[in-house]
């Protein structure tokens, strides 16, 4: 049985205003700055436990329907670096999405090393936490990676617990479950850090074009 409707095609109102419409996602919308990260990743002599500084851009975007499906998301940048250096660790763009309807959440991520997930779960509109997984294999919430990744470090499992505080910051914690060439074990690749707000998030176009509009 499915939850879906007959009708695959019809699509809802939307509302011109995503910020108003994002859910738990709200409180992640602007501009981000952090400089207490930390990366536990695998090298050859054991794991690296690397400090890093981040700045996370995540900005509205109009409504996406899909047929009778609508989601209000906040397309993102995240870029990392180390304190000491001005090469970039980590970068990586995607999408975080919310579907009013059935409080579902995904983050799609995309990084330019070959490789794309999309992570998935449920929660509530107003939750100031909430975890979601993509897994190897799966279609609907899976990991797919480029064939040397596949050969040296194949993941299994990513998952990121998000954490809105009371102050205005926001935290993550990351785990990616790793099968290592060589290694007998699983690796438990972590990041984790706190983030500040710098600026705040721009309207998505269709609520800038209501606010310009001469009344």
């Amino acid at each position: 049985m499915t939850e879906y409707p007959q009708d695959i095609f019809t699509e809802p109102e939307s509302s011109d205003d995503t910020l108003a419409n994002l859910g738990p996602l709200r409180a992640l919308a602007g501009v981000w700055t952090g400089s207490d990260g930390l990366d536990v990743n695998p090298k050859a002599a054991g794991p690296e436990h690397q400090p890093y500084i981040e700045r996370m851009e995540l900005q509205p975007i109009d409504a996406q329907p899909n047929g009778p499906q609508l989601y209000y998301g906040l397309r993102y940048h995240t870029f990392i670096i180390k304190p000491d250096a001005i090469e970039t660790l980590h970068d990586q763009v995607g999408y975080w999405l919310w579907e009013p309807a059935t409080g579902t959440i995904i983050q799609t991520l995309t990084i330019p090393r070959g490789q794309t997930a999309l992570a998935m779960s449920k929660t509530t509109a107003d939750a100031k936490s909430f975890s979601l997984e993509a897994v190897r294999g799966s279609t609907v919430n899976g990991i797919c990676s480029q064939p040397f990744l596949e050969y040296a470090f194949r993941t299994e499992r990513y998952a990121i617990t998000v954490t809105i505080h009371d102050d205005g910051t926001w935290s993550y914690e990351q785990q990616t479950t790793l099968i290592v060439r060589g290694q007998t074990e699983p690796f438990q690749h972590t990041d984790r850090a706190r983030l500040k707000k710098i600026d705040a998030p721009t309207p998505n176009p269709r609520a800038r074009v209501v606010l310009t509009e001469p009344r």
